[in-house]
């Protein structure tokens, strides 16, 4: 009987995946002036277990790399290696690289061979002196893509972005425009090719790409490709021994960090939790249909469905909590870039987490990643200032930089906090009117700070290989808002400033209030509500463009009228015979008028853009008791609905 090696790959990539995540924390953590001997030892059988099992799958350059490296760490382990810095920056260099080898033989494709010869040099070079004259990439990022000269001075690019469907390419062209002028653009195959005029690095442009499509997908290119035939990745001879099967392609993804005795696919999770949603689904259909039984007669079925409903409910809870992790698995990435980055501006930083056993959707967590290494980024190199400039300002020379995470009723904040420079009201007021918005001198800090989310804003003096091109945060914004959350920021000159993430704690689950308009059912995410109320004749004021206002506690707030944004008959008119509901989003407070409260309920999220389209105004849908859809309300689109008068028809669809 004959094993298949190959079936064993997809578990010896997470393993090494881990092994990886793990030395990297040891050595950022590793104190040079007194090393201690646990850490040291469990980085060198880190790298010892990563070569055993690249010899045993026979990824010879894996191996090659695995094994030069586990002779340096054998010879510091037994006292023969004198650990400093420059050491540490080529350990944690040689950790990159095997990442990058571990993701090409996952994805079927032979390793960077321009990436070993370098850190083999690297390695070899510290073997035989003891130190090493070539330095490491120091901005903790996967080995950049090589260039062609020409192409790079002439500041045309190549790019293509692979596995899109059409309607992804103009949000992808319209970021790649930030960058500089689109030659050309086609999309043939489920590829999109793009021809960029810039001198913007590829990093920062990948950096961006990677918040809408994964960085397997995007290829940048020496010359622009091919009109007549579909581009194709160059082929490299692979032996058949090292080929991966296209299931461990597939399924790979992060590394997990979290402690385990089984290991199940995210996909498999996934089923069960939409399984069980459909469940939920059909347990409230059997209960709405039952509601009028005589309990004196069907006493024992309306039992039966009482308990029923318990243990769906629990049932829903212990699936939910399979997908839950620490946000320790999204903290621990950082120490390394704080680490790399400050070094490479010439600060002192220190990094502080709190809160980093508080759950959230692994999902979430990993949507969020390249939102919250931006801001950590935007922090490093604008918040926090020089040893320098910070003992002039009569602060310690090492910064604090902090990530906080906490629970917050059905949601979680996360908080980027730095005690910097802080925000320059007046900078930002300037720039903005140079880039040609129309901002008053009496607008709040809050309206202020909101500003830096524009496209293109940035208040940076020169442009870095950091930041300071205006590309990314409107960004970060976007995809915050995509994921059901929203940012506020507080800044105060001197002392520093902090961005607060509001997300939702799960993206399958949520909790809503059920409100009538006319004959159609819709759903308020509770999160948003703040107090529901009658309006009394006083309370409400009519502005001259027929905009109305409702007087609340001080407060004059824009009053949505839901029938005329969603365009549905039979509504009620008077805002005194409706309901006013008072919701606060980005920050503000607004008014809508609904016709009726239904009641609150948790409902199971599906996404209405998959199963029908985008619509506006609408965030995704749920399937109710009696099998009829409900809509799920966009709150952020309601709000800026809000500020535009006359207020415009969102179209929606039938849903009965």
């Amino acid at each position: 009987m004959s094993i298949d090696i190959a079936e064993f790959y997809q578990t010896f990539f997470d393993e090494a995946d881990e092994l990886l995540d793990e030395m990297e924390r040891l050595l950022i953590a590793l104190d040079l002036a007194a090393p201690d001997a646990e850490q040291l030892n469990a980085i060198f059988r880190a790298a010892h277990s990563i070569k055993g099992g690249a010899g045993t799958f026979g990824f010879s350059c894996l191996q090659d790399t695995t094994h030069r490296l586990e002779n340096l760490l054998d010879r510091a382990r037994h006292g023969e290696l004198a650990l400093d810095r420059s050491a540490v920056d080529v350990f944690l260099a040689c950790r990159d690289v095997l990442k990058g080898q571990i993701d090409a033989y996952r994805g079927q494709r032979e390793p960077d061979i321009e990436a070993f010869e370098r850190i083999a040099a690297q390695l070899d070079a510290l073997a035989e002196t003891g130190s090493t004259d070539v330095v490491p990439p120091t901005d903790g990022a996967a080995t950049p893509v090589a260039e062609d000269p020409a192409a790079a001075s002439s500041g045309q690019r190549a790019i293509t972005i692979s596995g899109l469907s059409e309607d992804q390419c103009p949000a992808l062209v319209e970021e790649l425009a930030l960058f500089g002028v689109v030659d050309s653009e086609r999309f043939e195959n489920d590829t999109l090719h793009v021809v960029l005029i810039s001198d913007v690095g590829t990093d920062d442009i990948e950096a961006v790409l990677c918040f809408v499509v994964d960085a397997d997908q995007i290829r940048f290119d020496a010359a622009p490709p091919p009109t007549a035939v579909a581009p194709v990745t160059p082929s490299v001879a692979q032996p058949k021994q090292v080929a991966a099967p296209a299931e461990a392609a597939a399924s790979a993804g992060r590394g997990s960090a979290e402690a385990s005795s089984l290991r199940v696919s995210t996909e498999k999770v996934d089923e069960i939790i939409n399984l069980v949603g459909e469940l939920v689904i059909t347990q409230s259909m059997l209960e709405q249909s039952m509601s009028g039984l005589d309990p004196a007669v069907y006493g024992a079925l309306l039992g039966g469905l009482t308990q029923l409903q318990r243990n769906a409910r629990d049932l829903q809870d212990a699936v939910m909590s399979v997908r839950m992790m620490p946000m320790d698995y999204a903290f621990d990435r950082f120490p390394r870039l704080v680490r790399d980055l400050s070094s490479k501006l010439g600060k002192q930083v220190e990094l502080v987490t709190r809160g980093a056993s508080t759950e959230l959707d692994k999902g979430l967590i990993e949507r969020i990643m390249d939102p919250l290494t931006h801001l950590v980024r935007n922090s490093l190199d604008h918040g926090i200032e020089t040893p320098a400039q910070r003992q002039a300002a009569g602060k310690p020379p090492t910064g604090t930089l902090t990530l906080a995470a906490q629970h917050h009723g059905g949601s979680i904040l996360i908080e980027i906090s730095d005690d910097g420079a802080g925000l320059d009201r007046e900078r930002i007021l300037a720039k903005a009117r140079d880039n040609g918005l129309a901002v008053a001198d009496n607008i709040s800090d809050e309206d202020v700070w909101q500003l830096i989310f524009a496209p293109g804003f940035s208040t940076a003096e020169a442009v870095t290989d950091v930041s300071g091109r205006g590309v990314g945060m409107d960004v970060v914004k976007r995809n915050i808002q995509q994921l059901g959350g929203h940012v506020e920021i507080r800044s105060r000159a001197g002392e520093g400033t902090t961005i607060c993430i509001v997300l939702p704690l799960t993206l399958a689950i949520m909790d809503g209030m059920l409100l009538r308009v006319g004959a159609e059912v819709f759903i308020m995410p509770l999160g948003a509500i703040m107090e529901s109320m009658q309006a009394r004749p006083e309370q409400i004021k009519r502005l001259a463009d027929g905009q109305r206002l409702v007087h609340v506690r001080g407060e004059y707030l824009p009053l949505i009228e839901m029938h005329r944004v969603f365009d549905v008959d039979g509504a009620e008119a008077d805002v005194h015979k409706g309901i006013v509901m008072i919701l606060q989003s980005e920050g503000r407070q607004f008014a809508l008028l609904v016709d009726e409260l239904l009641g609150q309920r948790q409902v199971v999220v599906k996404n209405l853009e998959t199963n029908y389209r985008k619509v506006v105004g609408i965030s995704a849908a749920t399937i109710l008791g009696d099998g009829s859809v409900a809509l799920i309300l966009d709150v952020v689109a309601l709000s800026r609905a809000g500020r535009v008068a006359p207020q415009p028809a969102m179209p929606a669809p039938a849903t009965s």
